[in-house]
């Protein structure tokens, strides 16, 4: 991966947290609440967060698939061999909720698989990065600071816990997450901890080693998990499909099928 398009994604993602957090900690600020048509929420927040986005990759002269963004065709998008993946703003229910897990993700997608990513959790100033077959770490951003060689950071891998840990959806558990956590109790984990969690900050805990498994039975579009993928792929976890075979990004239908997160065991 060219070096300077994970700089330029890094500082994009930490600066549409900045413009995040001007909202979400200003009482005066109108959130311009509003739902979409597949009922989810759209505040003031995740237009600005674009904004900034878009503004930054336009640079890398690389095509952008993002929530807020124009939605073009799949007979254009299917000629994109590489492409940006992103969500402005991922978890605008915990943002409205005012909890504080909600993330900025941006991947980069090339021949329909997630080869880097960022979030960026702006609450807290942590990034997670992974680039896929170098590394994955995770950083403490610095105020000021819009990359990470002033941070503090450290090498994430994502690997087995000695007490069988699930990470599940703050907003989205349901019977089918429940089935397959009975499904492991079946198969002799006995000692099994469910942990909660919103937006990517599902796969950050993944990959970061504090979970062992993030199943996902429930509706995600493909800016929800490109860069989660991308992070776990590099810290040693798999992101597949409920057949085995792993989740593809742009592609004709950008509502993904149900997944599993899973880390090496």
């Amino acid at each position: 991966m060219n070096p300077s398009h994970l700089h330029t994604a890094i500082a994009a993602a930490i600066k549409a947290g900045e413009a995040i957090m001007e909202i979400y900690e200003s009482p005066q600020a109108d959130w311009q609440v509003e739902q979409k048509a597949d009922n989810s929420p759209l505040t003031l927040a995740d237009r600005k967060s674009h904004e900034v986005i878009a503004a930054a990759l336009e640079t890398t002269e690389i095509p952008v698939l993002s929530e807020e963004g124009r939605k073009l065709p799949y007979e254009e998008r299917r000629h994109w061999q590489t492409l940006w993946v992103v969500d402005p703003l991922d978890g605008t229910k915990e943002f409205i909720k005012r909890n504080g897990e909600f993330t900025v993700n941006i991947a980069l997608v090339t021949d329909g698989e997630p080869v880097a990513g960022v979030i960026f959790v702006p609450v807290t100033r942590v990034l997670y990065c992974g680039v896929v077959g170098e590394k994955a770490f995770r950083a403490v951003i610095p105020a000021g600071c819009y990359g990470v060689e002033n941070a503090e950071t450290t090498a994430i891998h994502a690997g087995k816990l000695a007490k069988t840990t699930v990470v599940a959806s703050r907003s989205h558990m349901n019977a089918d997450t429940e089935a397959f956590i009975d499904s492991l109790r079946a198969a002799g984990n006995t000692d099994i901890e469910v942990v909660s969690a919103g937006s990517s900050l599902k796969f950050c805990l993944v990959a970061e080693g504090k979970a062992d498994y993030y199943p996902r039975y429930a509706p995600t579009m493909e800016w929800d998990t490109a860069a989660g993928h991308a992070i776990c792929l590099a810290a040693g976890a798999s992101v597949t499909q409920p057949d085995g075979s792993p989740l593809r990004y742009n592609r004709a239908d950008l509502l993904n099928p149900y997944f599993l997160v899973k880390a090496a065991r």
